[in-house]
């Protein structure tokens, strides 16, 4: 059986985050038992292109609901559009209604 990493972890909980909803790097750190481990949530984010399946990592955003991950997508203005498509109001980088579209595998996966 394949031993399973903290990026294959952060992965999986960013696959079951819903469209049109938005997560944190602390909540992804806090759910798997890491609650200091935003940043290394943030590597597994960095490096989540080369797993084997989708992972819809623009609906990983900062506890302040700002897109700090988006100069890691192909264009500056890729994880604004994907957001965006999946109906979420973006301005000057900030989520819009971040509290209300904050999804927290904590209780949504307990």
């Amino acid at each position: 059986m394949e031993q399973r990493n903290f990026f294959q972890e952060v992965h999986e909980v960013v696959r079951l985050v819903p469209p049109g909803r938005v997560t944190t790097y602390g909540a992804i750190a806090h759910y798997l038992g890491s609650r200091r481990g935003a940043r290394m949530v943030g590597w597994a984010m960095m490096a989540s292109h080369t797993a084997n399946e989708y992972v819809p990592a623009h609906r990983v955003i900062n506890r302040n609901g700002q897109l700090t991950g988006r100069q890691h997508f192909a264009t500056p203005t890729a994880m604004q559009e994907a957001l965006e498509a999946e109906g979420i109001r973006v301005i000057d980088d900030e989520v819009q209604d971040f509290r209300q579209l904050f999804w927290d595998p904590a209780t949504e996966l307990e």
